[in-house]
């Protein structure tokens, strides 16, 4: 069934409402890389690499046809994916796996030959051992290292990969997340967040520029999470303390890409950012981006809280909020992605936005239909209409990936 009949007999929308110019994508969910029990990173027992079987790469190239051949039957002409620079460069940096670039390559030409535009991933959470062992993140090394490895993956892949993405998510593996028992990053404490945070952000600008230079019509972005922030009450407490989470979640990871600077007014504790500061590094961190993704969208209530360090502020869990919950144990927000596109309309320096994911949308309402694939779609009717509804009163987005291609196999 096609992307535009879906949207006419399931949604009550139509694909020529978004415009000519919007993408329609799927999104894979974690790296693409053959897995095994110690997957992202193969190890034995002394904690090195182990050699890779390239039998796992058959097997998974055969996993990854089917889904390819999955998201051309829905008539959906994008697809996401992220490589894994653990596989790639198993030492961190040095010596390239032939049999990874080569694993790519074959993807790369599946979705090529069956007309799809590959939207590529450079970076999900996946750091080789040998560099976190050496500090990782917060190593200002890694801008060194990044730089290698962007360079690698750029002259592998070029000709074949037109949107590159930055990272995925930086808000998790730099740790923030830490502060509000939302993570396990294990990035414990400012002295290793606020390095780790300052480094990614560099790194964004590094990993821009190395594709420019080599690929200058490439289009290349990043992939926030995002979440939307509100008090619990009107007291003037809860409103700080969720302008305090805000600034810790969502504009300490764009702000200072886009010359703003961190958020430090809002949340004072990032002024020792400075510590890790070289000079020069405000004028490198800044980056033109051609596009940012939001993803894992959702709604988050904060309430201050006097023993919380370094925020005065907590979130209020999941589970105790009296709402509608998703199928991630999230509270159901229809007007999630409406509000978070307008938020980030705002930045003048953000050209378009893609939406990735909405975990805050009632996904299981969609019922399979063995027949057709898709059957009933609330969830994403919801969300699509938010989204033009955006788009209509002056939002930038531009795109939209489903990130759950399960949720469509028959």
């Amino acid at each position: 069934m096609s992307l535009a009949n879906l949207n006419k007999s399931a949604l009550l929308l139509d694909t020529y409402d978004f415009g000519d110019n919007f993408l329609w994508g799927m999104s894979s969910s974690a790296p693409l890389a053959p897995k095994n029990i110690e997957d992202p990173v193969f190890l034995n027992a002394k904690h090195q690499y182990s050699t890779i079987d390239v039998s796992f790469y058959r097997m998974q190239l055969e996993k990854y046809k089917q889904d390819i051949d999955l998201i051309k039957q829905l008539g959906i002409p994008n697809f996401k994916f992220s490589l894994s620079w653990s596989k790639i460069l198993p030492d961190g940096t040095g010596k390239i796996s032939t049999e990874a670039i080569n694993f790519y390559h074959n993807i790369l030409d599946i979705c090529i030959a069956n007309g799809i535009e590959p939207f590529v991933t450079l970076y999900d959470s996946c750091l080789p051992i040998a560099l976190e062992t050496k500090g990782g993140w917060a190593n200002r090394e890694v801008l060194s290292w990044f730089e290698n490895y962007t360079a690698v993956c750029v002259n592998a892949f070029k000709g074949k990969v037109t949107y590159w993405i930055i990272l995925s998510e930086p808000c998790f593996f730099t740790g923030a997340g830490h502060f509000l028992g939302i993570d396990s990053s294990g990035k414990k404490g400012p002295n290793n967040f606020l390095p780790a945070l300052h480094h990614a952000l560099l790194c964004q600008s590094v990993g821009f520029r190395t594709i420019k230079q080599i690929e200058a019509n490439a289009q290349v972005g990043t992939f926030f999470s995002c979440h939307y922030i509100v008090s619990n009450t009107y007291s003037d407490k809860d409103i700080k303390a969720a302008e305090r989470i805000d600034a810790l979640l969502n504009r300490t990871f764009i702000e200072p890409l886009l010359g703003l600077g961190y958020p430090i007014q809002a949340l004072p504790f990032l002024k020792n950012v400075s510590k890790y500061t070289y000079i020069g590094d405000n004028d490198l961190i800044k980056v033109d981006f051609d596009f940012i993704g939001l993803q894992n969208c959702i709604r988050e209530i904060a309430t201050h809280d006097s023993f919380a360090p370094y925020l005065n502020a907590k979130l209020l869990k999941q589970d105790k909020i009296r709402a509608n919950k998703s199928h991630l144990n999230f509270h159901i927000y229809h007007e999630l992605i409406y509000l978070i596109i307008k938020k980030y309309s705002k930045y003048e320096g953000v050209k378009k936005i893609f939406i990735v994911e909405n975990v805050a949308l009632p996904l299981e309402e969609i019922d399979l239909d063995v027949a057709i694939g898709v059957q009933k779609t609330n969830g994403i009717q919801s969300c699509l209409s938010q989204m033009l509804n955006a788009k209509k009163s002056g939002g930038k987005v531009n795109g939209y990936f489903v990130s759950r291609l399960q949720e469509f196999k028959t």
